[in-house]
């Protein structure tokens, strides 16, 4: 597994770049107050590091990292092993890496917040997992090692901090498996044996310790004191009069970022005492930092550099800053001279920030669209401004990717704001924009694939497309590093920004993920061409198996505007029903132009809390041709949390009716059925008024099927969620393949109108099912059973009630997770569900 952390040339560029780069991808410089200038100030006379460690987005603990990174003033960075893919998402339907991806830009916002560094592994959040050794044998133990080793040896962290223990205490197979990968990673990263090929771009690092940030499963309080014997307190609910606030407040504002999780919570303010269990390495008495020297001393011919530093505290002046510029050069300069790497690039970057910081400096690069094509022309307006009486003239600008270079000499006034527009071309080669590590398929089940070790455990891949400004400060010269991202106004938001990106000239989406055919009878396939530059033309075919019929087999577009739609539409007929092989199978759209072929669709993820990210994956489709029989037609369909099944029931012929207010007012008769989505009950707070009358609608001979609902934030309802009283739980089957055993093979959901077998559970995605029922009213019937290995069986997957004339089913089985991926036996089986008692 180690031939597949492949290390190339460009690391040392990433490693080497002395450059401050303001922002990644979608971010431009941020302000910075005077008490934030003043903490930074003091910040570079600490040289200490400190990473924490954990499984997923929203497990770190904001109040630890705002605290090492505010008060202790250490380099912080939180490498969470995964993206939280496997996460539920309570904001939209987007699930696996698009949850992943919307995750990843929270953990960003968070992480602006309370100011530490965020990192990543390439290991892929998969779902639930009971065990530390299945976590371990899905990611490929050693790739992620050497991730997670690959971060030690770049970050070279003084303490290593977990969230989890290695052990079932963490609750969670990932969570353990995070901290088991820590205690190796810690003796590993200082083991030239392990991982030999770092090496050529990374010293081994041994960190002084290890320590497991302990908490009270369960509690919101954090005072009870761990069952070990060797560990240290901690307050970290310490108020910093420079920032006005607690770490508990600014950790309160980071972890609500966390909005897709519904993490939102209240400020905190007093003490917060915290436990760091020791693990390994050396232990400490008193202070996580015990035996560190995190002063000036640790780095030979540093002298001289924190006296100019304190000199800088002393005489700063929150009202002219830039009257300590020149003593911030000065200290630059002799960073310059110290032979240890690591401390040189990393306190060369915090003063830069802070010499634009002092020196009102502001400037920002903007196209004058937000996406273009390869080879278009586009305006790139750059604009500079320095905000003080600084001395500070530009010297030269230059736009990387587009080779375009502008040298002057200009002295800048003080408010004076500048611009120049550069007309460029968009290389031929420039890669398509989108994130990194989604640009190919996953290496496995566990894995994301990255060929490009530089940037691999980034959060972003940092922008392609740059401007370069070289600025004379105080005589000496600065090149400082900002992405062309594209600037708009949003009415009601205001300024906001967007990467900007390379798309491909056209694309195509086709209308559903999967298309059900019940039958030989042709469906129609709807795709939408999106022109992402001016007069686009070609066509447009679909590729679909061998036995299959398209008609037309191609059709031919030509747009005049730039982001002009079409719609086309295809008819696909099937291969003949006993073609066993075309039972499952993908098509997908190829669109021909001049410069080639692409098949290529477009995908934007966009909502009001994060940038919008957009990338262009596979334009596919997955056929299911299947054996499928249905009673009833009419659905009404009650979304929770947002999933992608009432898509899916009209695949195979139902008419799906959405159900709000307005809906459910009226007769609800006239469905055959009704389906509440997932967490609905915790999600739509009105929905807890109509119990009352959906359950007058099962005894009255209506079918009512509620998939699965948690006890968090669960509504509190009369009589219940069913007719009969039933209790939810956290219980589990995360195995997807486990064995699936029929409790009343003779009962109606397993015969009619399709019969169930053991082969309608081959091939499930990510897990059978979640929050399973644990105890529930005689008069439920249970129907199937399931359970992970070494577990006792868990019934309470499907409980089926006959209530009045009329049908109650709750089902903990992940049908919002099987149906959209296209698992043909989850399609047979909600049929039956949907059609019990008809």
């Amino acid at each position: 597994m180690r031939r597949n952390h492949p290390l190339n040339r460009l690391i040392c560029q990433v490693l080497a770049a002395s450059a401050l780069s303001f922002g990644a991808t979608a971010q431009v410089i941020k302000p910075m107050p005077t008490g934030e200038m003043i903490l930074n100030l003091k910040k570079l006379n600490v040289l200490g590091s400190a990473m924490y460690i954990a499984a997923h987005p929203d497990d770190e603990n904001t109040i630890m990292l705002s605290w090492l990174a505010k008060e202790r003033k250490v380099r912080t960075s939180y490498l969470s092993i995964t993206r939280g893919d496997g996460g539920q998402n309570l904001i939209g339907p987007e699930q696996a890496e698009l949850m992943g991806l919307i995750r990843t830009q929270e953990l960003l916002a968070a992480r602006s917040i309370d100011g530490p560094e965020q990192y990543f592994t390439r290991a892929n959040d998969f779902g639930f997992s009971k065990t530390t050794e299945e976590t371990l044998q899905i990611w490929g133990k050693d790739a992620v090692l050497g991730d997670v080793v690959w971060r030690i040896r770049n970050l070279r962290p003084d303490v290593i901090i977990c969230r989890f223990p290695p052990d079932a205490r963490a609750g969670h197979g990932n969570h353990s498996a995070s901290a088991a990968l820590a205690e190796e990673a810690f003796a590993a990263a200082a083991d030239p044996t392990k991982f030999p090929e770092q090496l050529k771009f990374v010293k081994p690092w041994q960190a002084k310790r290890i320590v497991w940030n302990t908490f009270n499963f369960g509690t919101v309080a954090q005072t009870q004191k761990p069952a070990e014997k060797d560990f240290i307190q901690v307050d970290i609910g310490v108020y910093n009069p420079l920032l006005g606030k607690s770490y508990n407040e600014i950790a309160a504002e980071s972890r609500s970022q966390h909005k897709s999780q519904g993490f939102g919570v209240p400020r905190g303010r007093g003490a917060r005492p915290e436990y760091l269990v020791h693990k390994a390495g050396e232990k400490a008495t008193k202070d996580a930092f015990d035996g560190v020297d995190i002063t000036w001393s640790r780095v030979k011919g540093s002298e001289g550099i924190q006296d100019l530093i304190n000199e800088a505290v002393s005489k700063f002046n929150p009202e002219k800053p830039e009257t300590i510029v020149p003593i911030l050069v000065k200290a630059y300069q002799k960073i310059e001279g110290i032979q240890d790497e690591y401390w040189k690039t990393q306190k060369k970057k915090e003063l830069e920030s802070l010499i634009v910081a002092c020196s009102g400096l502001y400037f920002e690069a903007n196209p004058n669209e937000f996406s273009s094509v390869r080879g278009e022309k586009v305006n790139v307006a750059l604009s500079y401004i320095k905000r003080s009486d600084a001395n500070v003239s530009l010297k030269k600008v230059h736009l990387t990717g587009f080779e375009k270079d502008t040298t002057l000499t200009q002295s800048l006034g003080n408010n004076e704001l500048n611009r120049i527009t550069f007309p460029v071309t968009i290389p031929a080669n420039q890669p398509l924009t989108q994130p990194y590590w989604l640009a190919e398929k996953k290496r496995g089940k566990g894995m994301y694939r990255v060929d490009d070790a530089s940037i691999i455990g980034l959060p972003e891949k940092p922008a392609d497309l740059q401007a370069e400004l070289t600025f004379t400060i105080e005589g000496k010269d600065f090149t400082f590093k900002t992405p062309v991202i594209y600037k708009y106004t949003d009415e009601v938001r205001g300024e906001l920004y967007r990467t900007y990106e390379i798309r491909p000239e056209v694309t195509a989406n086709i209308a559903d993920k999967v298309y059900v055919f019940a039958d030989n009878q042709p469906k129609e396939v709807e795709v939408t061409l999106k022109a992402n530059k001016a007069d686009a033309r070609g066509s447009v075919a679909l590729e679909v198996p061998k036995g299959w019929k398209v008609d037309p087999t191609t059709t031919i577009f030509q747009f005049s505007n730039k982001y002009q739609e079409q719609k086309v539409v295809f008819k696909v007929s099937p291969a003949d029903i006993t073609h066993a092989s075309a039972s499952e199978a993908t098509f997908r759209a190829v669109v021909t132009t001049p410069s080639g072929t692409s098949d290529k669709g477009l995908l934007t993820v966009a909502y009001d809390h994060i940038p919008p990210q957009t990338l262009f994956p596979v334009a596919e489709a997955k056929i299911v041709k299947l054996d499928i029989k249905k009673k009833g037609n009419n659905i009404g369909y009650i979304m929770g949390a947002g999933d992608e099944v009432a898509a899916a029931l009209r695949q195979i012929g139902y008419k799906v009716t959405m159900l709000g207010e307005k809906e459910l007012d009226e007769d609800l008769s006239k469905y055959d059925a009704i389906v509440v989505g997932v967490r609905a009950y915790n999600t739509e707070p009105r929905l807890k008024f109509y119990q009352k009358k959906l359950m007058e609608y099962v005894q009255n001979g209506g079918n009512m099927v509620v998939q699965y609902q948690v006890n968090n934030n669960l509504q509190k309802i009369d009589g219940g969620l069913g007719p009969y009283d039933f209790k939810l739980s956290r219980d589990r089957v995360t195995v997807e393949e486990a064995e699936i055993r029929f409790l009343k093979p003779e009962h109606p959901i397993l015969n009619a109108p399709n019969k169930i077998t053991s082969k309608d559970f081959d091939g499930w995605i990510q897990e059978r099912g979640l929050y399973f029922s644990n105890e529930w009213d005689g008069k439920y019937e249970t129907i199937i059973s399931s359970n992970d290995p070494n577990e006792k069986p868990a019934d309470g997957g499907l409980l089926y009630a006959k209530y009045g004339k009329g049908n109650y089913i709750f089902t903990g089985y992940a049908f919002f997770r099987q149906l959209p991926a296209g698992v043909s036996g989850a399609y047979r089986l909600f049929a039956n569900l949907i059609s019990v008692g008809k």
